[in-house]
């Protein structure tokens, strides 16, 4: 299984399977992963010849500094799970790497962000079409496979593709 810590790194990984003709899937997740995590895998793997799980805790999407700080990051233990359940690559980059001194550019949804949860955590969405974005580009995959615990964030991560 290779980890990459890069957009450089995961991009080249990506490009070498497109380049064999190879379909990749990616499973996007901010890690502490379980059984729900490793089905999406499964059905990542119906879709494509590689799959490809990211690990990231996107500080853009916690409305609370101490919501982030707590959030579980047992890197060790989920690299291990997904080795188990044979995921291809793991994309794990920390928040200085998604997000460099000077950066300012963020993707915006619309108006299916703005009731919910998006009314109780102004920024949220933003903060998730951002990451998706940035690990899409990252990952280039064929496809994606979310889970549907959050229904308004699938909602607005199936307009984002969309649009």
């Amino acid at each position: 299984m290779e980890v990459c810590t890069t957009p450089a790194e995961m991009t080249a990984w990506s490009d070498a399977h497109r380049v064999a003709a190879r379909r990749v899937a990616v499973v996007p997740t901010m890690g502490a992963l379980h059984d729900g995590h490793m089905a999406l895998v499964a059905e990542a793997r119906r879709h494509a010849d590689v799959v490809v799980v990211t690990i990231f805790v996107n500080p853009l999407q916690f409305n609370r500094p101490d919501d982030f700080t707590a959030y579980p990051r047992p890197i060790d233990d989920d690299l291990e799970i997904c080795r188990s359940h044979g995921v291809d690559a793991v994309y794990a980059p920390v928040a200085a790497t998604m997000y460099p001194e000077g950066f300012e550019t963020h993707v915006v949804p619309g108006s299916l962000a703005e009731v919910l949860e998006g009314a109780q955590r102004p920024g949220h969405f933003r903060g998730v079409t951002t990451v998706v974005t940035k690990l899409f580009n990252a990952t280039r995959p064929h496809t994606a496979v979310f889970g549907r615990k959050d229904f308004q964030q699938l909602a607005i991560i199936r307009r984002m593709t969309t649009d």
